[in-house]
Formats: C-alpha cells, structure tokens, sequence
C-alpha cells in the first residue's frame, strides 16, 4: 500500500494517522479536514473553554484554545503527512478509490479512512441571530463571545450530556438558563430514568430551570412584531422560544443541543453502505476492500458511538485492519463516557439495556456522590459513578475483565 487517506481531521483522523505510523506504514499519508484548525479536543467546548474570557489579546483566550490543540508542531512534523486543511470531500468514486475535493482536486489513495465526524442537528427553518449549535471550536468562539458580555437570558434547548454542560457553563457565567427537553426525564435512555431522574436534580441545585415532556415549536425574533425600518437590524435577531405546549420562554441567547447525524451526505450514491453511518464490521472495516472508518460517523457491527474512547480506540483497528488488508482484529473495548456538569463529574461504563437494574452500592444521592451498578439476572452489566472516580476505574476493569453482555436495547 504506497498512500493512505485519511478523510478527517479530529481526533479519530489523527489518532488513525498516529497508528499508521505506529503499525509501520511508512507510505504517502493524506489528511483532508474540512475545518482549517489542527486537531482539537470537543469535550471542553462546552465546558472550560465556553467559560474562559472573550476577545482578541485576551491571554485567558489564548491558553484556553492552546489547551485544545490535540497535537504540536514537533508531532506533525514527525507524521509526514500532506495536511489539506479546510478542505471538504465532496464525493467518492469507489472504482478508482478516487476523492473529490470542494478545491476541484482529485485524490487517488490506495487505502481510505473515513473519519469525518458528525454534524450537530438544527431545528427547521432559518436560524436567527443569537441561536447556535455547539460542535466546532468556531461554534465555541461565537457562543463565548455572547456569553462574555454581561447577563443574557439562555435557553439550551436538549437536556443531554452537551445541553446539561452548556447550561452548567452558563449558570457559572452568571446567566438566567433554562433546559427544554422533549422527554420526561434528561438522559434516561443512555442512564435509565431511575439514574438520571437522579443526575437531573443538578439542575435545580444550581438555579437552572428544566422543562421536560415538551418541545420547540419556532424560535421567535423581534421581526415578528417589527414594522419600522429602523427595526430592521434588530429583526433577525432571536427573543424568545415558543414551546409546543404554548408557553413563551425569553431568550437571549439560544443553543440547540438535541443530538448530531453522522457526517456522511458526501458519500451518497457512492456505494458505501450507509446506514446510521457508514456500516462496518466488528473490525471497523467496510465491505469495499481497503476502506475503512472509525469514530461518530462509523456504525460498528450495528452500533455507532458518539464518545471519545470510542474514536481513539477504533481508529487504532481501523488501521490494523487496513494494513492487514483484512479484518483480523475486532474492536471490543467496553463502552465508556463521562460528563461534568455543575463541578460535577458522571463517568459510565458498560453495555446497559432496558430493564437492567441499577443499584447503589456506594455513596448517596443525596451527597451528590454515589457510584451504581446495573445488573441483568444476577451478572453486572454496567457502572455509573457521580463523583466517585476511583472505585468507578475499579469497578469498570472488573467489568472488562468480566466480559458483560452487550446490550440488548
């Protein structure tokens, strides 16, 4: 194999180009990323960065985006590779193993990972000033900015891991927020509703206000009631969110978190099969010969995770597979996230499915501190810890080394 393409360049795309390094590859390595920025960290985002200070010579900016920064001039150096940065794949021919760039280049490869991620869903219709999705740092920088300037009034609009960390920036901020979110308990199909009833009172204990079982019907702006000319500045710009039950929230500042789509429109008619993301096996390899995929927009043998570990981890068997030219390594590593919200840590690891049990075995809810373990006929499937981080890391090898059965759900 003389050139690899790796179509991604986040965590997966770099940790793919890491590993085939690492396995040996010493051939032609391209790295096509859509944004213009070297690999950077998500997860703070909505966290730290969101709450660092604002504006150009700011040194609290700086630091904050240098923290980011997933790698450093001496390790792209050492990688070799031709990175085409704000660039975007537009399409694959599959016969050719050919890529069409949005520059008018063509990229012939003889092996391809695809890592392009996923995009953050919108809610339909035009998206008004002061309304944001948070997935890129550019998404970050904007949101920031808005929030730095002073009290704002911030509806976050989806009360899952993302929504709830925004909302807990915002509170820190100093903010009036308030969480939507369309089912009766945040978070209770990936914790179960007993647990995140749980994790949801976070919310309460902080000032944030949480509305749950309803949904957005339209965001309103000042244009809805302008008529003036010299309104027109302010028309577009959002002041409340109407709810389908009717109520009217204030806004300010609105952010729509209600969950990503894998990042797969350009491989449309291409002939990869696609699905919730581009489907693969076990060994994250797809059915055509010499291409490969890992991360948020890989649905491995049925199932696409949006997490962190995941993509580092399944970046690495791509590769092993892509090299091979065959799957001869399977990607089985025990699923595992972690949130913090509100000064709060929550990490879980394991293969939970409707109807497991969840059993507090160490801690209180009431302390905000207690670690449970969920359990299908008598055998440990997975663990949640809120503020225990030790015994989670214990009780999380025990499950690995256990081996618990994937989930059913």
């Amino acid at each position: 194999m003389k050139s690899v393409t790796v179509i991604g360049a986040s965590l997966a795309g770099l940790y793919a180009a890491r590993a085939l390094r690492a396995q040996g590859y010493d051939g032609r390595l391209t790295i096509v990323g859509e944004e213009a920025h070297p690999p950077y960290d998500r997860p703070p985002l909505s966290k730290d960065f969101l709450t660092a200070p604002s504006g150009e010579g700011s040194s609290a900016a700086e630091d904050a985006e240098d923290r980011l920064a997933l790698t450093d001039a001496e390790e792209l150096t050492a990688l070799d590779a031709d990175w085409l940065l704000g660039t975007r794949a537009t399409g694959l021919d599959l016969r050719h193993r050919a890529v069409r760039l949005d520059t008018g280049r063509t990229l012939t490869t003889d092996g391809l990972v695809l890592a392009t991620g996923a995009a953050p869903l919108r809610l339909p219709g035009p998206a008004p000033a002061g309304s944001y999705t948070l997935r890129t740092l550019d998404d970050a920088r904007a949101l920031r900015a808005e929030l730095t300037r002073g009290p704002v009034r911030v509806v976050v609009i989806g009360g899952g891991f993302l929504g709830a960390e925004a909302a807990s920036s915002c509170a820190a901020l100093g903010h009036r927020v308030t969480v939507v979110e369309a089912a009766p308990v945040p978070l209770a199909r990936q914790l179960g509703a007993e647990i995140a009833q749980l994790c949801a009172t976070l919310h309460a204990d902080h000032g944030v206000t949480l509305l749950t079982g309803t949904r957005v019907r339209a965001l309103r702006t000042a244009g809805d009631r302008a008529t003036a000319d010299d309104e027109a500045t302010a028309a577009d710009r959002v002041t409340a969110v109407e709810l389908t039950d009717g109520r009217l929230l204030p806004a300010d500042v609105v952010l729509t978190a209600i969950g990503v789509r894998p990042h797969t429109d350009w491989l449309d008619g291409s002939g990869l099969p696609l699905g919730d993301g581009i489907r693969c096996d076990a060994g994250c390899a797809t059915p055509v010969p010499e291409i490969v995929a890992a991360g948020d927009v890989a649905e491995v043998a049925g199932v696409r995770a949006e997490h962190w570990t995941s993509a580092t981890e399944q970046a690495a068997t791509a590769v092993h597979n892509l090299l091979a030219g065959r799957t001869v390594r399977t990607h089985r590593a025990l699923p595992y996230f972690w949130s913090d919200q509100y000064g709060v840590r929550i990490q879980f690891a394991g293969h939970r499915a409707p109807g497991d049990t969840p059993r507090i075995i160490e801690g209180s809810p009431d302390d905000r501190s207690f670690l449970a373990r969920y359990e299908r006929a008598g055998r440990p499937t997975a663990v949640l810890a809120v503020n225990r981080p030790r015994p989670f890391q214990r009780h999380r090898r025990e499950l690995a080394r256990a081996g618990v059965p994937a989930s059913a759900g």
